[in-house]
């Protein structure tokens, strides 16, 4: 009989922490601070960022077509950032901090002036976490959120649209495409016609990518989970450094007490900065 609660849970992210570093996997998704329960979380610049752009623009998706820029995406900016300002945001001075949040006024500022798929219908996946049994057999579910899902109204189809605040390009060998057609397709009824990744640094519009193949993306990603699977039966994370690496090095520094607590996240993870 299957069930939720015992199953092991992989992401996007998750794949990506493991496959960077079996050690970093286990101390960002598995580890709680024993005085709190809680997971710890180690917050950089480039991550308050991303998170605070995020959240603009996602939110409306739930709002009705004609009042998605009713009110000025910079105004609800402001207020996204104060949650992410100072420490929080691992933001060593003001002067980093404004760095970075006048990248985002200009991210912002471009999909305000380009809002081109943002102004069609959008889909909305009903669950909080999207979800589904990628395997039953090997008691595996695979999990996350889409950032966009525009409804295509003369195909009956949607579009995966992925929103990019950092400098580089995502990875060609990267699994996040793989494992959003698998999301799109299990947890929604539409079939899944293209998908675009929009670089708000630098492009007015979504950059469309090749989709793969639907049983390919399932390869790819059960392959990964498979393996996480096994470590977790296993009880068996070690970096492949001996003096540990860039993943795993700051949440080291968080266990052994050589880093500052500077609050409480969201999903109940302590956040500390180095």
């Amino acid at each position: 009989m299957k069930d939720k609660y015992s199953a092991v849970w992989v992401s996007h992210s998750s794949i990506s922490d493991y496959l960077a570093c079996p050690r970093a996997y286990y101390l960002k998704n598995i580890y709680r601070d024993p005085k709190t329960n809680h997971k710890v979380m180690f917050m950089q610049p480039p991550l308050a960022l991303g998170q605070a752009v995020h959240e603009v623009v996602e939110s409306l998706s739930v709002l009705p077509v004609g009042e998605r820029f009713t009110e000025s995406l910079l105004a609800k900016f402001e207020r996204v950032w104060q949650g992410v300002s100072g420490k929080r945001g691992g933001f060593r001075d003001t002067e980093e901090e404004e760095a970075f949040k006048s990248r985002g006024v200009a991210m912002l500022r471009r999909v305000m002036e380009n809002p081109g798929i943002l102004r069609n219908k959008a889909i909305k996946i009903r669950q909080d976490l999207p979800s589904f049994w990628l395997s039953e057999e090997d008691n595996i579910i695979l999990c996350g959120k889409i950032d966009w899902l525009e409804y295509l109204s003369e195909l009956d189809s949607v579009h995966i649209i992925d929103f990019k605040t950092g400098k580089f390009d995502e990875d060609g060998d990267s699994l996040q495409l793989p494992i959003y057609l698998l999301l799109a397709t299990n947890c929604q009824t539409h079939p899944v016609a293209r998908a675009s990744y929009w670089y708000l640094a630098r492009d007015n519009e979504p950059q469309e990518v090749r989709l793969p193949e639907l049983e390919e993306a399932k390869k790819r990603v059960m392959e990964a989970a498979r393996t996480i699977a096994l470590a977790r039966k296993l009880d068996r994370f070690v970096c492949k450094h001996r003096e540990g690496c860039r993943a795993c090095t700051p949440y080291e520094a968080i266990v052994a007490g050589r880093a500052q607590f500077v609050g409480v996240g969201g999903y109940k993870q302590d956040i500390y900065i180095l």
